[in-house]
């Protein structure tokens, strides 16, 4: 029972001490949340990229770019086929005039992935 009480002095460092647990345990959670959706990201970019040979569809990856104490950044990419992303995104002009085909799978994949890193925040923080 002595243990529970604090004196007036203290209160402000006690109260300090608990917010500082609270943002630890954020912290963490939200990493693993940025995590999962930059995973699930590459796995939805995978699983609708088109496949010619599939050297385009097996070089996407997730890469940590920046990480702190309290922050965490990931990067979705190709490796190798970097130069594709766009032109197979978007489609583009071909030489004798006319365009390609745009095969969307970057951007639809980007939108499901910031909605589930939304919705592991919120569920987190609860």
């Amino acid at each position: 029972m002595a243990t529970d009480r604090v004196k007036i002095d203290q209160i402000a460092h006690v109260i300090m001490e608990g917010l500082q647990e609270y943002a630890d345990l954020a912290t963490d959670d939200l990493k693993k949340a940025v995590k999962k959706a930059g995973d699930e990201a590459k796995k939805d970019i995978q699983n609708n990229a088109p496949v010619k040979t599939g050297a385009y569809k097996k070089s996407w990856t997730v890469k940590t770019t920046k990480e702190t104490s309290n922050a965490m950044e990931v990067v979705v990419h190709s490796r190798n086929r970097y130069q594709l992303a766009h032109l197979l995104e978007f489609g583009h002009a071909k030489r004798g005039g006319g365009r390609t085909r745009a095969f969307p799978h970057i951007a639809p994949a980007e939108q499901r992935a910031a909605e589930l890193l939304e919705r592991e925040v919120e569920a987190a923080l609860k």
